[in-house]
């Protein structure tokens, strides 16, 4: 399978195609951003998840430097944010069932209702109440019972960047035993879907300012905390391409 190595990860989710590929192994996909760089360069059991499965390009200044570094190659943009709609579109198309798990109770419910009317498929959701991670015995056993219940074919993760990853690592074996065939940390897409946010301008999206505008939509400190640990991003992508590359020339 092919892949490319950047900012000390392995990324295999280069093209949309292989997610939905029918085959039964459970397809566990990562949208990387550049603050999941930075957090991976930091934390080598979470580096270890991101290239151990299929690590997508979600962001877009890391995608730029990508195509940048790699022109031999050609690879795609895949965020979570627009993952989900075209998995619902092939959902539609194939006749398969989608879970949302995770969010607030209000977004994850509103997501499902707007995913059913739009596109008129079996969905559903379930957003546990709030829970450090790693979660009780019983909080884990209650999520595992709702999606053994429905059994989903797409299932999308919602408990934000690092935990949502951890969580599908350490229960890949269920999911699998399930018959998940995607699975897909999305950290706050619910959001997005159930249309209480608005996503960012296409231009800013493609200019890389997606979460500095919803730093000025949603002016909250954590917020701020992550863009500003997004900006260390640069420090990583010199201390492992750019450096070398200036030694070279």
């Amino acid at each position: 399978m092919d892949s490319i190595h950047f900012c000390g990860i392995k990324f295999r989710g280069l093209e949309q195609a292989q997610l939905f590929k029918e085959d039964i192994q459970t397809h566990f996909v990562v949208t990387v951003n550049a603050e999941f760089i930075v957090k991976a360069n930091r934390n080598k059991p979470f580096r270890d998840i991101i290239s151990a499965n299929y690590a997508t390009f979600d962001g877009q200044i890391p995608y730029f430097f990508a195509r940048l570094l790699n022109r031999g190659k050609h690879f795609s943009k895949i965020s979570g944010s627009d993952l989900i709609y075209d998995a619902c579109e092939h959902a539609q198309q194939h006749g398969k069932r989608l879970f949302l798990l995770g969010g607030n109770a209000k977004a994850n419910a509103l997501a499902v209702q707007n995913i059913h009317d739009t596109y008129g498929l079996d969905v559903a959701g379930y957003a546990p109440p709030y829970a450090p991670y790693p979660f009780t015995a019983d909080h884990n056993e209650a999520i595992k019972t709702q999606i053994s219940q429905f059994k989903p074919d797409f299932l999308f993760v919602a408990f934000g960047a690092v935990k949502q990853e951890y969580w599908i690592n350490d229960n890949f074996d269920f999911l699998q035993q399930q018959q998940v065939h995607l699975v897909v940390g999305c950290g706050g897409t619910f959001d997005f879907v159930s249309g209480q946010v608005k996503r960012a301008p296409r231009l800013l999206q493609r200019a890389g300012l997606e979460c500095l505008w919803r730093l000025v939509t949603e002016p909250r400190l954590f917020r701020l905390k992550r863009l500003l640990e997004s900006t260390l991003f640069f420090s990583v992508l010199y201390s492992h391409h750019l450096s070398q590359r200036k030694h070279l020339v």
